[in-house]
C-alpha cells in the first residue's frame, strides 16, 4: 500500500475515534506519524495518540488501557508531557 493511501486510511480512523481516544487519561492529543521502537522511528504508518505521561500497563485501571490499534490500524503512544493553549 502506498504510505499516502496508508496516511489517508489512518485519517479517517482518526477522525471517527479522536472524541473517544481523548477521553482516555492523560491523553492529550492524536495524530499521524511513525511508529516508534526505542525511541527511533520505523518506516510504519500508525495513529499517534500522545499523552501527558506514558504508564506501564500494570499502573493503569483496565478500562484505562489504550487499545493496541483500531480497524487493524496500529496505535503508537508517545509522551509528550501537557500542552498550553
Amino acid at each position: 500500500m502506498y504510505k499516502a493511501e496508508r496516511a489517508a486510511e489512518i485519517a479517517a480512523a482518526q477522525a471517527r475515534y479522536d472524541e473517544q481516544l481523548l477521553r482516555y487519561p492523560n491523553v492529550v492529543g492524536t495524530g499521524i506519524g511513525y511508529r516508534q521502537r526505542a525511541g527511533r522511528p520505523t518506516d510504519e504508518l500508525c495513529l499517534v495518540v500522545m499523552v501527558s505521561q506514558k504508564l506501564k500497563r500494570e499502573e493503569l485501571a483496565p478500562g484505562t488501557i489504550l487499545p493496541r490499534a483500531l480497524d487493524g490500524l496500529p496505535i503508537d503512544v508517545i509522551e509528550t508531557g501537557d500542552f498550553a493553549v
